[in-house]
């Protein structure tokens, strides 16, 4: 007995269960399918979508967060950095703009830039973001080239030569526009509330960079006017913060249980 088989509804069958299973993936991965790769359009870098990617819980990521000022020679993947600057001021309420770090009266008075080295960011095998200063688009998730070059060694003089700023492949400056916060706080928006919501944000780098196998360090000795100069920004964008980032040449070693170990001892003497 011979059978026919029809080749057409053959390959119609297997195209309908192609996107049937690709809608099913949509529908519960939806933070997978979105993904996407980087872009990179002349000066605008649109980074990849915020995506649960890491393995570390919270809990972990609080365990094992240090300043960390050694770094190997490889470069932040784009798509940790893009998380980075998400966990740092990326929006996380579409309706009203809500962002991931607090604000008083949603002032938001933070504006953030990145200083990225010679091969510093890599955006595919063999391919690295130009080296330079760029300006994170919270609302579009998206860097803007403000200068060309590497400007590290810059930015290490401006910080008092700090030789952590200078080798990691990537830093990022945190600036404040005080008089968003001020015009509506008085001067208790400008010596309390900004400066709290620095902290918050420079908490949030830390933790996403641990969870992402990276180390930072909050660095705050520097000439203002110095990093200003650098990275091109506004004459009312005040620096605040550096936070240089890289995957650290001696990651933190620590287990909960050394922690309860380090409890007990004290109950116990």
């Amino acid at each position: 007995m011979r059978v026919h088989i029809n080749i057409n509804l053959l390959g119609s069958c297997v195209l309908t269960l192609l996107v049937v299973s690709y809608a099913a993936w949509l529908v519960f991965k939806p933070e997978v399918a979105r993904f996407e790769k980087a872009i990179v359009a002349d000066s605008v870098v649109y980074l990849p979508y915020p995506a649960r990617i890491t393995n570390m819980s919270v809990e972990e990521a609080i365990l094992l967060r240090r300043s960390i000022r050694e770094y190997t020679s490889d470069p932040v993947k784009i798509e940790h950095l893009a998380m980075i600057l998400w966990a740092a001021y990326g929006v996380t309420d579409p309706k009203w703009g809500f962002r991931a770090s607090p604000s008083a009266g949603a002032t938001y008075p933070l504006e953030v830039y990145v200083v990225i080295g010679e091969s510093g960011v890599l955006v595919r095998e063999g391919e690295y973001l130009k080296a330079g200063v760029y300006k994170y688009d919270v609302h579009k998730h998206l860097l803007t080239l403000i200068k060309t070059g590497d400007l590290r060694g810059d930015l290490a003089d401006a910080a008092l030569g700090q030789k952590w700023v200078r080798e990691a492949p990537v830093s990022i400056v945190v600036c404040a526009v005080f008089e968003r916060t001020v015009s509506r706080y008085g001067e208790r928006g400008r010596v309390r509330y900004v400066p709290m919501e620095v902290g918050h944000l420079g908490q949030n780098v830390y933790l996403m960079a641990t969870a992402l196998g990276y180390g930072a360090v909050v660095v705050g000795a520097f000439y203002d006017d110095g990093v200003q100069l650098v990275i091109s920004a506004k004459p009312e964008e005040i620096p605040m913060y550096i936070i240089p980032i890289g995957v650290p040449t001696k990651p933190p070693r620590t287990s909960f249980e050394d922690i309860w170990g380090y409890i007990e001892a004290r109950r116990s003497g």
